[in-house]
């Protein structure tokens, strides 16, 4: 997502890929599509080598937001809680209420639908 919480690109897994995983799919399916693409952020489920990788194979920076020291219970946190409404706003659309699709590419399609018709509602209310 870019920082407004609009879609950029989509990659739908299986769960027995972890997540550190499919952000490599994700970010190497981005290569070379936004060039001026320096800056990720993501959350502690990302941290590890693939800070390093990002740097190295992309040449971009990988923030991971964590929640502050000492914080009980819950806050909303920089920069997360444009993913949690990008989400909540795909969650309105009943076909992606539920994991309904055989194969990832129908579920990546019906995601790309539900954005692109997302965003032209905001381009012609």
């Amino acid at each position: 997502m870019d920082t407004n919480g609009l879609l950029l690109r989509v990659v739908v897994h299986s769960a027995g890929i972890q997540d550190r995983e499919g952000a490599k799919l994700l970010l190497d399916r981005c290569a070379g599509l936004f060039p001026r693409l320096q800056h990720v952020w993501a959350d502690g489920g990302y941290s590890g080598k693939l800070v390093d990788w990002v740097k190295r194979e992309h040449g971009c920076t990988l923030e991971i937001v964590e929640k502050p020291q000492g914080q009980k219970g819950f806050s909303v946190l920089p920069r997360r809680w444009v993913v949690e409404r990008t989400f909540a706003w795909l969650g309105r659309y009943r076909r992606l209420a539920k994991d309904y699709d055989l194969l990832p590419q129908s579920s990546e399609a019906w995601i790309y639908l539900a954005m692109t018709r997302l965003m032209l509602k905001r381009l012609a209310p």
